[in-house]
């Protein structure tokens, strides 16, 4: 043999195996958004390894119910502006669906577990790939900061303010959501609004004084079709009435009702028309009172050219190791991302493993994706600059 090829042999390979071990070990230990606790638990799991990897570690504690947050910055990671890598550890499945509906399983390709697809596969595969780096004795051109959030889930109340803070000081943001369509990554996003609709009437005995009542759900129905009349597909706004409570009998004629709508848009302009529309929303009977609140709660996150440019670096560094990366034209999802576009960071999303079923109870990633997803990270923190 001769000492190319000893050495060769000798150099540390990505192995997807290791890879799903220490995926699963985090998908192990459930993580819903609202457990602070839980989620703490795969907080000391990240904040562990970097520590590993002798990262400077800044961990800001949780509040208002929600888990920590935690930053792992390189030696390099002051002064000049780098890498934010952007990952949540939260899930929607609740403590015990491991147990039940959602068992950690391996089936050929397909690996299921709550959070695996969305998102502790992806939230890993940057981790694999910096220690990767430290194997072969190499490192990145820029500083990198890995930032892992706790609620993003639900909106990031909480960490939306650090997500910006960091991202202003960034050249690049990469993010960790998974891939979309059969591997590909995301340049666009949608932006989501969230609004509470709530209505008030006169309460009468559904049978004996029915004349006297004003049914807030009736009104409520109503405002369901002046709300369903705003979706224009062709400009790509959607919104959608997904909750609603109410009521307190069925033979009361019911006085309160309270409904959240979502909003989804492709651009700023049509974010700011269509909360107009929607916060200006009256009672068609006069006798019923109407009332809402929010707004945006995440701006759309639009390509620019500079996005594009990342996308095209990450697709010749996917090509490097046999990956033909594809972007997604934009996706309706709202992400951490659409925070760091909006600041006009250039901003890469759906970096992480492919597979399908998010927040469902067939949650799954492709075991054959994290190989070749690994190595484009690898070269992706290695030659951005």
């Amino acid at each position: 043999m001769s000492p190319d090829s000893s050495a060769q042999s000798n150099t540390p390979k990505v192995e997807p195996e290791e890879i799903l071990d220490g995926i699963l070990d985090w998908v192990e230990a459930e993580s819903p958004t609202t457990d602070a606790a839980a989620v703490n638990k795969v907080v000391d799991k990240v904040q562990g390894l970097y520590q590993g990897l002798g990262l400077a570690i800044e961990r800001t504690p949780g509040r208002d119910g929600f888990g920590d947050i935690v930053r792992a910055r390189t030696e390099n990671a002051s002064g000049e502006k780098g890498i934010l890598v952007l990952s949540h550890i939260d899930t929607v499945h609740p403590i015990g669906v491991k147990e039940g509906a959602l068992k950690i399983r391996r089936e050929g390709d397909e690996v299921y577990g709550p959070g695996i697809y969305d998102m502790k596969a992806g939230a890993y595969l940057p981790y694999y790939a910096y220690r990767h780096l430290q194997r072969l004795g190499r490192t990145t051109k820029l500083p990198v900061t890995f930032l892992y959030v706790s609620e993003e889930e639900v909106g990031s109340p909480i960490s939306q303010e650090i997500i910006e803070e960091e991202a202003r000081k960034a050249k690049y943001v990469l993010v960790t959501e998974p891939a979309r369509d059969g591997g590909k990554v995301v340049v666009s996003r949608k932006g989501v609004g969230r609004f509470t609709l709530k209505i008030t009437g006169r309460p009468a005995h559904a049978g004996a004084k029915h004349e006297d009542g004003r049914s807030a759900i009736s009104e409520l129905a109503n405002q369901i079709k002046a709300i369903d009349a705003m979706v224009d597909y062709e400009r790509g706004v959607t919104t959608n009435v997904g909750l609603v409570s109410g009521g307190t009998a069925v033979n009361v004629v019911a006085r309160d009702v309270v409904a959240e709508i979502d909003l989804r848009v492709l651009t700023k302009e049509d974010g700011e028309e269509m909360t107009a529309r929607i916060l200006a929303l009256e009672a068609q009977n006069p006798d019923v009172s109407v009332e809402v609140a929010g707004g945006m709660n995440r701006p759309p996150f639009e390509a620019t050219e500079e996005s594009l440019k990342l996308f095209e670096h990450a697709r010749k560094c996917a090509a490097e190791v046999g990956l033909a990366l594809e972007a997604t034209t934009t996706t309706g999802g709202g992400s951490d991302g659409n925070f760091t576009a909006a600041l006009g960071v250039p901003t890469l999303d759906g970096l992480g493993a492919d597979g399908a079923g998010a927040h469902t109870l067939e949650e799954k990633i492709y075991f054959s994706s994290l190989e070749p997803r690994a190595k484009m990270w690898v070269r992706l923190l290695e030659t951005l600059e």
